[in-house]
């Protein structure tokens, strides 16, 4: 990635997020490096790489899309990015279409797409229940 440009969408929620990432794919040539759940708040961090040009329409593209949606909290173009930071863009705690080499067959590429498992409470309203059979209040 060393000297392509990187593109950064910052949203509350995935719904914006996912909605970024579209309308930035759709409008300019860009690659989707993933996304990154940050740890609390509910915000979302969606990557793109591409040149320069590209990364610009893309984000912008993106930002009007996403804030229909939800907030966008920040967002962000770096232009050719400096040599080192690849292992921070494409870091284990990005979800997305990272290419990972088999071991086995080195000349083989498969995608690791990662399971989602979102836990659910289920919560009843107090005020809605009925009353159970003989605790009725006496007028």
């Amino acid at each position: 990635m060393s000297g392509q440009s990187l593109g950064l969408i910052e949203t509350i929620g995935l719904a914006a997020a996912i909605e970024a990432a579209d309308a930035a794919m759709k409008s300019a040539n860009v690659q989707l490096v993933g996304y990154e759940l940050t740890k609390g708040g509910g915000m979302v961090t969606v990557k793109f790489e591409g040149d320069v040009g590209s990364i610009n329409a893309a984000v912008a593209a993106g930002v009007a899309a996403a804030n229909k949606v939800s907030i966008v909290y920040a967002h962000r173009v770096i232009a050719r990015t400096a040599e080192g930071i690849d292992n921070f863009i494409h870091s284990a705690d990005t979800i997305g279409l990272a290419l990972v080499k088999v071991p086995e067959a080195p000349s083989v590429v498969s995608l690791q797409i990662p399971v989602l498992e979102i836990p659910m409470t289920v919560v009843e309203d107090e005020s809605q229940k009925k009353p159970a059979y003989g605790k009725h209040k006496k007028r």
